[in-house]
């Protein structure tokens, strides 16, 4: 499911991300009850803890074949890292400046059909393993190959290039269900699905390279957040009137009024999937290091838990919407670092490649030396 993972990863890092890093973490109404409060944040906290978890060894699975399939993977450069969270700023700004001039219920409604597909494919990804083992072997599975191409002979340019089978099928099946149940009713269950879907395959398939550049990049997006959330109102504007599952939400009255209850807390995806995708990083470097223990994977994973706790007391305290990464990003990138400095790995730490550059430049070499070989064959 080639296709599930480049539009998963397509959605949360152009707008999972830049949207609502932390606006969402408040809600408008205070809650009725202590204990629904408390259900509501311990489900947030459970429902941000998930796809971190998985989706960081499900990136240990997908880097180790990449590299055995020979694939050169895209990397975010320190430059890259330093950019990004002035352009998310630009992109926030932009979507604010939108809804000020145009109406926000047609906005939305392109958002959901877009959405739509794009959590469908998503979740079809994640439900292809599953499915797979339930369906047995001996039912009849057709394979199926698309072809998508423009130009003629040597301008023959391709566009898709998708192989699925009647498994692959049934996935898909399933996934549209629950997105027709999204387009439908909008229902926060269905929301979380997706984002649930999204965050995970974020977590998967974005890759950060080294751990400066992770550092540099939360570095750059914990000023964004608290500029976004504390400097102006554009941020909260925006995730109040952005109506797409680009956030967890759970609603703090579900003892009162069940599944239909919509007095909702909420957690932005970008506050999952930023700190998730360096916590995926340290568990790689962890298995680089061909150690039983998973050290910088678990003391970050538990960084990222009292991170998120904390920002939830605050918000509680002061009722107003907290920028996440204020807490998140010190707990995720101090407590590792701390751990390399009392093990003496500090320089290892720092020193480790997912894809050294040197391989990299090797892959590219072979790719243009087959490229040219076959441009000679085509003049010949």
């Amino acid at each position: 499911m080639a296709d599930s993972s480049t539009e998963a990863e397509s959605v949360v890092a152009n707008l999972n991300v830049t949207l609502n890093e932390t606006a969402g973490n408040v809600t408008a109404k205070i809650p009725a009850t202590a204990e629904g409060m408390a259900i509501a944040y311990g489900s947030l906290v459970i429902m941000a803890l998930l796809p971190i978890f998985f989706g960081a060894f499900r990136s240990v699975r997908y880097h180790k074949e990449q590299k055995e399939n020979g694939e050169t993977p895209e990397i975010m450069s320190d430059r890259d890292a330093a950019m990004f969270p002035l352009i998310a700023s630009a992109t926030l700004f932009g979507i604010y400046i939108v809804f000020q001039i145009f109406s926000k219920e047609y906005i939305n409604l392109l958002l959901t059909v877009y959405f739509f597909f794009l959590g469908v494919l998503a979740l079809a990804h994640i439900l292809s393993p599953i499915v797979r083992k339930c369906i047995p072997e001996a039912l009849p599975n057709e394979s199926y190959h698309v072809i998508f191409t423009k130009g003629l002979l040597e301008r023959k340019e391709e566009l898709m290039n998708y192989e699925f089978d009647n498994k692959d099928l049934v996935c898909l099946s399933a996934s549209a269900v629950v997105g027709v149940w999204y387009l439908w009713k909008k229902h926060w269950v269905a929301n979380n699905i997706f984002g649930l879907a999204f965050a995970l395959n974020g977590v998967e398939f974005l890759q950060l390279n080294t751990v400066m550049t992770g550092c540099i990049l939360l570095g750059g997006l914990f000023i964004y957040d608290i500029f976004w959330v504390f400097g102006t109102n554009v941020m909260v504007t925006v995730a109040k009137s952005f109506e797409a599952p680009i956030k967890l939400v759970f609603p703090q009255d579900i003892l009162d009024n069940g599944l239909e209850a919509d007095n909702f807390a909420m957690l932005g995806l970008g506050d999952v999937v930023i700190p998730g995708i360096f916590i995926a990083l340290l568990l790689r470097f962890d298995v680089s290091m061909q150690k039983q223990r998973r050290t910088y994977f678990y003391s970050s994973f538990t960084a990222y838990i009292l991170g998120l706790l904390a920002t939830i007391g605050v918000m509680h305290i002061f009722k107003h919407a907290q920028p996440a990464l204020l807490y998140l990003v010190p707990a995720c990138i101090g407590v590792p670092l701390f751990v390399a400095l009392v093990r003496g790995e500090i320089k290892e730490l720092f020193k480790y490649e997912d894809n050294p550059e040197k391989d990299r430049k090797d892959k590219e070499s072979t790719e243009e030396e087959e490229e040219e070989k076959s441009e000679a064959k085509k003049d010949k």
